[in-house]
């Protein structure tokens, strides 16, 4: 069995989600924050725009140190959410198509995760697929739901009802 023949289902599944809750993310709230310590509306859901983007880095490369000069640079905070759903679906499209074109081999590959040329963890590539971009944008995605609710935004169903949706 191929690798990504077992991601992909699971990729389309979670980002069907996660554009649902980005599309009800409110423009008149984008500086909206529930906690001096968390981040704005905007900040957040532009995080989870962009983590799609990680697909590609992360087939592409053996590492990536995220305090380094050359590291990754990241993408200006959204100002609408016409930009989010635009920025998220060039992400998805393009992660889908590293996904759908990666063989075992390069999933199985080692990558690293450096911080001042420190390794801070290394995993095969389908690992770091699952959890720092499959898992992660689950996690914000979760937070981002909060932000609606306590907003008093309709929040949309995941992985079943919710309380204010039930597809069945």
């Amino acid at each position: 069995m191929l690798i990504r023949d077992a991601l992909l289902p699971e990729f389309d599944h979670e980002t069907a989600n996660t554009r649902k809750v980005l599309e009800r993310v409110p423009e008149d709230k984008l500086g909206w924050k529930p906690h001096p310590k968390s981040w704005d509306t905007a900040t957040l859901a532009s995080h989870i725009a962009n983590i799609p983007g990680w697909v590609g880095e992360t087939l592409d490369r053996d590492s990536i140190d995220i305090a380094s000069p050359d590291g990754p640079k990241p993408e200006p905070t959204v100002t609408s959410r016409k930009e989010l759903l635009e920025r998220f679906d060039k992400n998805i499209s393009a992660a889908r198509a590293a996904l759908a074109a990666a063989g075992n081999e390069q999933f199985m590959q080692p990558w690293s995760l450096l911080n001042n040329g420190q390794k801070v963890f290394t995993m095969p590539k389908a690992a770091v697929i699952r959890s720092w971009v499959f898992n992660h944008s689950v996690h914000h995605r979760a937070q981002l739901a909060m932000y609606l609710r306590l907003n008093d935004i309709p929040v949309p169903a995941i992985y079943g009802p919710s309380a204010d949706e039930n597809p069945f």
